[in-house]
C-alpha cells in the first residue's frame, strides 16, 4: 500500500517539512492496516524534525522512483533507509549515517546450507530488492547463482514463503523482522553478516546544493544521538549496535 505524494511540488509553510519514505521496508518504513506510516525511519525523522522546531509531512513513495521524487520537488527530505553509495551522491547530497544496515541471508532450513560462500551457492535461486545495495554484492561475487529481482522487499518474501527461492540477501534487521513474523518457520538466516566494501552507511537526502537544510537536519542528529533519544529509538527496534561497522565483502568473500 502506498500513499500519493501529497504536494506536486513543496510549497508548505516555513515551519513545514516535506519528507518522503517508501513505506514497504518494516521494520524501518511501513504503512499500517490504518493507513499510518510508521518504523525506525518514521521515529528518527519525527525526533530530528523535534530538534529542529519543524513539522513533518510525510508521504510514500514507490523506491525505483524516490530518487526522481525528491529532485522533481515532491518532497524535500529522503528518510528510506537508502545506503550512501558514489552513484548516488551524484544525484542527491547526504546527510551523516544514522546507522549501519549490515546484509546477510536466509535461506530454507531444508536445504541444509551451512556456509554462503561463492561455490556453496553456485545454482541457488537468490531474491533481493532492485536498487539496493545487495543486487552489487550478489552481481559481484556470487556470478554462478540466479539473483532474482523485485520492485518491494514484501514481493521478496512472498516468494520465498511460496518456495519459489531458494536465499535472500537483504538488510539484516529487515530480514530479523520478517522471521519473526514467519508462521511457517520456513527459513534462517545462514551465515555472518556483512557490508560492501564502499558502504558509508544509511543516511538522510536532499536535493543536490541544498546546504542549509542539509546542515540543520546533520544538527538535529547529532542533538538526538547526544541526548539519548537516538538511542532510545534504537532499543525499541533493536537489541544491538546499529552504528558498528561489520566485516566487509572482501574479507568475507575472499
Amino acid at each position: 500500500m502506498f500513499f500519493a505524494c501529497a504536494m506536486a511540488g513543496t510549497s508548505l509553510a516555513a515551519d513545514k517539512l516535506a519528507i518522503g519514505t517508501e513505506g514497504d521496508y518494516a521494520p524501518f518504513n511501513y504503512v499500517t492496516a490504518s493507513g499510518e506510516i510508521k518504523g525506525f525511519d518514521y521515529d528518527i525523522g519525527q525526533a530530528v524534525c523535534a530538534e529542529i522546531k519543524m513539522e513533518c509531512v510525510w508521504s510514500t513513495n514507490e523506491w525505483s522512483g524516490i530518487i526522481p521524487a525528491l529532485q522533481a520537488k515532491k518532497f524535500d527530505v529522503m528518510i528510506a533507509s537508502m545506503a550512501i553509495n558514489e552513484d548516488r551522491k551524484k544525484e542527491v547530497d547526504f546527510t551523516k549515517p544514522y546507522y549501519f544496515n549490515a546484509m546477510r541471508f536466509i535461506t530454507r532450513k531444508d536445504l541444509g546450507l551451512a556456509q554462503v560462500s561463492p561455490e556453496a551457492l553456485k545454482g541457488k535461486v537468490i531474491g533481493t530488492q532492485s536498487g539496493s545495495v545487495a543486487v552489487e554484492a550478489l552481481q559481484e561475487f556470487f556470478p554462478d547463482s540466479e539473483i532474482k529481482l523485485y520492485p518491494t522487499l514484501s514481493e521478496v518474501f512472498l516468494d520465498m514463503a511460496n518456495g519459489r527461492l531458494d536465499l535472500i540477501l537483504e538488510g539484516q534487521m529487515a530480514l530479523t523482522d520478517w522471521l519473526a513474523k514467519d508462521d511457517s518457520g520456513c527459513c534462517d538466516f545462514v551465515g555472518d553478516s556483512f557490508i560492501l566494501d564502499t558502504a558509508q552507511g544509511n543516511a538522510m537526502a536532499v536535493r543536490k546544493g541544498n546546504e542549509a537544510l542539509l546542515s540543520k537536519l546533520n544538527s538535529g542528529l547529532e542533538a538526538i544521538m547526544a541526548n539519548g533519544t537516538y538511542e532510545k529509538i534504537r532499543k525499541q527496534y533493536f537489541d544491538f549496535d546499529i552504528m558498528a561497522r561489520p566485516k566487509s565483502t572482501t574479507e568475507y568473500f575472499r
